[in-house]
């Protein structure tokens, strides 16, 4: 019989340390997933960041061949014609 509550006694203690074990697993679990959301909020503002930037830098360029650079001559003058094209479909939608 002793040795009956003997292996009870072990098995409580295995247990038990098994729920242990499993919450302290729950509790890193919890700070992960904290720090993946953190991560995932924290890549995305730099991917708007670099959208932003983005923009303005090909703004800055279109804006620099417009003053004169003859680097991008012909995108501005691309740029420029589709504006154009732009234009003339919404004069014609309005006069529609």
């Amino acid at each position: 019989m002793s040795e009956l509550v003997k292996i009870v006694d072990s098995l409580e203690n295995k247990i038990s340390k098994l729920l242990h074990k499993l919450e302290l697993l729950n509790q890193a679990n919890s700070k992960l997933e904290h720090e993946l959301n953190s991560i995932k909020n924290n890549h995305q503002n730099v991917k708007n960041s670099v959208s932003e930037w983005e923009e303005k830098y090909k703004s800055l360029v279109l804006a620099n061949s417009m003053l004169g650079s003859n680097t991008n001559k012909t995108e501005a003058k691309l740029k420029i014609n589709t504006l154009i094209r732009e234009l003339d479909h919404c004069i014609a939608q309005l006069a529609e």
